[in-house]
């Protein structure tokens, strides 16, 4: 199974969604945008599909950028093996308590995400995480389930930070979703972060 492309279409389904938000929302509501960099730092913790279609992203970036963005992950690594005694690669987040995970984004809060680039732009950005699509926007599921926006800076932008939630079929998603999922972890990807991929790169 070709993972990466077939779950790039599927992550195109979050795209639309956040599009007619956008669209509903009204013009210059929304303020994300290339070089609005505020949900781009600290660790999150990315799906086995997900990193399958970040590290072919990476592996596909010309050889100077692709070696800033392994340098960059590399020195979060370090970071990651003196916060937490014993965690090392694959960087398994399944193998750490949520405590110890959420003292290691607290950590590195402030830190850029390896793949953003000097200019505010996301060098992997048409291959970027479901997280990553999923931020900026309140999401209403169909099941009546709501996902707050969880942008750090809405609250400088009164009109924004009002919005309602996006309905968006969460449940169909994470259903079709699965099958990527269980491909992926049987080609050995696992739950880990943009550093826990990238970082690996130069030892594969």
């Amino acid at each position: 199974m070709d993972i990466p492309k077939r779950y790039d279409t599927l992550l195109q389904a979050i795209d639309r969604w956040f599009a007619r938000g956008i669209t509903e929302a009204g013009d210059g509501v929304v303020p994300c945008r290339t070089g609005c960099t505020a949900c781009c730092h600290g660790p999150f913790d990315i799906s086995p599909a997900d990193a399958a279609m970040v590290a072919e992203a990476i592996r596909d970036l010309p050889e100077d950028v692709r070696t800033g963005v392994v340098g960059r992950a590399n020195a979060q690594l370090a970071t990651y093996i003196a916060a937490i005694e014993g965690w090392g690669a694959p960087w398994d987040v399944d193998a750490l308590s949520e405590d110890a995970f959420d003292a290691l984004c607290l950590a590195l809060a402030e830190e850029p995400c390896p793949a953003l680039g000097e200019e505010g732009g996301c060098l992997i950005y048409e291959s970027r995480p479901a997280t990553c699509r999923m931020t900026g926007l309140g999401m209403l599921t169909h099941s009546g389930e709501l996902l707050e926006n969880v942008c750090p800076i809405q609250e400088a932008f009164p009109e924004y930070a009002a919005l309602p939630p996006t309905l968006f079929d969460l449940h169909r998603f994470e259903a079709l979703s699965e099958q990527f999922e269980f491909g992926a972890t049987q080609q050995g990807w696992l739950t880990t972060t943009i550093a826990g991929v990238a970082g690996g790169l130069d030892q594969q």
